[in-house]
């Protein structure tokens, strides 16, 4: 299979009225930059190719114009197996992610393994000036280390924070809601001693508010911290 061939490929899969929903809750890319391909038409199509030698032609082939082979890039980037070539792999591809939902499907799942040597990369990323190579830090810390490995001071550099960009303030608000659900002690301190900006502060407590993981006494308590902007 050649690149065009694989273009060609997520054309069958081509959902016009889903591509006008997709542009619309994504608003920073034109129309022209989407297929509209749902969600779980993506297995198939990762069926399809395989082991094909196309993958690593594309994987190495950017930028890419359509916002699906953003997507279906993600999820190749998803299943290589081995930690450097998929931290290597995800860092040539950072800079090339445009939009919130390419950045929020990362989640390689040989990360789950290595999350000892994967933290000081999470926190170079985030101290990045990139707004989506930012976000994907935050992504990748709040799928990782909100369990079993979280320690206290992975919030701090997310708290210390100051953007101007909606996508990384949403991105750190969702980051501490999770955490509020996962690791109340330590979250909800952040939130006492109002370490995030106003916005992100009454944002977090919102999303949090929202989760069904939430006792209604800590979402009431919550809501008194909100502050008036």
């Amino acid at each position: 299979m050649t690149i065009t061939e694989l273009q060609q490929l997520l054309f069958e899969y081509e959902d016009k009225k889903y591509a006008d929903f997709s542009a619309k809750l994504i608003p920073t890319l034109p129309r022209e930059k989407f297929i509209g391909i749902r969600a779980p038409e993506y297995k198939n199509i990762l069926k399809r190719i395989k082991d094909d030698p196309v993958i690593p032609e594309f994987l190495n082939t950017l930028p890419h114009f359509y916002n699906e082979e953003n997507i279906l890039h993600v999820q190749l980037i998803n299943k290589i197996k081995d930690f450097d070539d998929c931290v290597s792999a995800l860092e040539k591809f950072m800079p090339y992610i445009d939009n919130w939902a390419v950045n929020d499907g990362v989640n390689p799942t040989c990360f789950k393994k290595h999350r000892a040597e994967l933290i000081g990369l999470v926190q170079k990323w985030i101290s990045s000036e990139a707004t989506y190579t930012r976000r994907c830090g935050m992504k990748v810390l709040m799928s990782n280390y909100l369990d079993d490995d979280f320690k206290p001071e992975y919030l701090d550099l997310p708290a210390a924070l100051r953007s101007d960009e909606y996508y990384v303030n949403m991105m750190t608000a969702w980051l501490f809601a999770e955490a509020l659900t996962k690791q109340w002690d330590c979250a909800v301190k952040y939130i006492q001693t109002h370490r995030l900006d106003n916005w992100t502060h009454n944002k977090a407590i919102q999303k949090a508010c929202e989760s069904f993981r939430v006792p209604d006494e800590r979402k009431e308590y919550l809501r008194s911290l909100k502050v008036k902007i």
